[in-house]
């Protein structure tokens, strides 16, 4: 692990991605958390569709607790997973309402609580629906993208989030992981990495290397 790496590779990506955001779509911290619970293999573009009218039918946290579970499943089908999503939010919905007043946990450890919440769903509600900075947001592109880049050795996301918090600094945890996410999507993508458009090419171990993590 390498901080004057991880301190580069942001300088870099910020250049490339100005304005390093999530791209789920949402107005409040109980939308942020029904937006990311769906976004599991799931893209957020998908997500995006869906809540553009889910949001509209369940406005608040006692709508979900006691939306019927069939229907809300063909409610969001299309996300893939849909019966196992749709029990998570419909329970988590019910603990919010009858643990914490219906108001979405603002603390990590009771976010963590919820059904299908873990570390990488709670970074990004304390972070994007109440600006609290705790942790950095471990998905499928920043773990891939540390691993590549070797800012770890770890697969695990809750021990790469604990790599990269030595060696970037808190001021940056939130958007280093929006970079890394932006640059997985648009060039090291997980089945054909775009090497040799990639902008941190000198600085990835892992650059033009066929079979990657």
């Amino acid at each position: 692990m390498n901080e004057g790496n991880a301190a580069e590779i942001m300088k870099i990506l910020r250049r490339e991605y100005r304005f390093p955001r999530t791209a789920l779509e949402f107005s409040s911290p109980l939308q942020i958390l029904i937006a990311t619970m769906l976004s599991a293999q799931c893209t957020d573009s998908r997500v995006n569709e869906v809540t553009k009218t889910l949001f509209k039918k369940y406005k608040s946290v006692k709508d979900y607790a006691f939306a019927d579970l069939k229907e809300f499943e063909q409610d969001i089908r299309s996300t893939g997973f849909y019966r196992n999503k749709a029990k998570n939010i419909i329970n988590s919905a019910k603990i919010i309402h009858e643990k914490f007043n219906s108001k979405v946990p603002n603390v990590m450890e009771e976010l963590i609580t919820l059904p299908g919440v873990a570390r990488k769903t709670a970074n990004l509600v304390l972070s994007e629906g109440y600006g609290i900075i705790v942790g950095i947001a471990v998905d499928t592109h920043v773990k891939r993208l540390s691993f590549r880049l070797g800012l770890t050795r770890n697969t695990e996301p809750e021990k790469i989030e604990q790599d990269l918090m030595k060696i970037v600094p808190k001021k940056d945890w939130r958007a280093f992981s929006h970079l890394l996410i932006m640059h997985g999507r648009e060039v090291c993508n997980a089945k054909k990495p775009l090497c040799s458009k990639c902008q941190l090419n000198s600085l990835c171990p892992k650059a033009g290397v066929e079979k990657q993590y």
